[in-house]
């Protein structure tokens, strides 16, 4: 239970991380997401680990946690190689700022949402009869809130051209022509490197 709490607490870091970007501007302050990031992993593991210290592991759990530290790999590149990070999590939030629509930010808005909600699902299968599974739905239920707080609040506010990606790209689901655009580049990328 008390993880669930800080959980939860973790997500209104998340908020108040991006409020801070787009109206409080305090150079402080963007240490909350981060922490939260810090905080939601730590009791994630946390979680885990007391799920698998009494018993053995089976084949299948083993099975389970290895595609949920695929979908972990996949929502750490999402978040932290897909994008600039400079200009993501280092740069100053007052200036004006572009949005990444390459490669999976070109297939949609928010791609690491379904990498989390993988992950969690992986690893709460693998962890039950343990409660890690119903933490994991509630915490992808707060990740997307969070997400449609972003698209909605916090992105249209520090991305000069959100609202131009919002009508191109879609949310959360890739569909038939971000998945041609995004492989149209990736061809065109491929020729410019290969003159032969």
């Amino acid at each position: 239970m008390i993880s669930a709490i800080l959980g939860t607490a973790a997500f209104g870091l998340f908020v108040l991380s991006d409020i801070n970007d787009f109206r409080w501007k305090r150079p402080l302050l963007r240490l909350l997401f981060p922490t939260g990031l810090l905080l939601l992993g730590g009791i994630s593991v946390w979680d885990l680990y007391a799920a698998f210290r009494i018993g053995a592991v089976s084949s299948t759990d083993w099975l389970l946690l290895l595609c949920a530290a695929g979908s972990f790999a996949a929502l750490i590149y999402c978040l932290f190689f897909a994008v600039p990070f400079g200009e993501s999590y280092t740069g100053q939030p007052s200036q004006a700022r572009t949005v990444c629509d390459r490669g999976v930010y070109g297939l949609c808005r928010h791609p690491g949402v379904l990498c989390f909600g993988a992950m969690y699902l992986f690893a709460g299968l693998a962890a039950l009869p343990t409660p890690l599974l119903w933490k994991g739905l509630w915490f992808s239920l707060l990740n997307l809130l969070y997400v449609w707080f972003q698209d909605r609040i916090t992105f249209p506010r520090i991305f000069t051209d959100y609202p131009a990606y919002r009508k191109r790209v879609p949310f959360l689901i890739p569909n038939k022509q971000s998945i041609h655009t995004v492989r149209k580049r990736i061809s065109r990328t491929h020729t410019k490197e290969d003159p032969s």
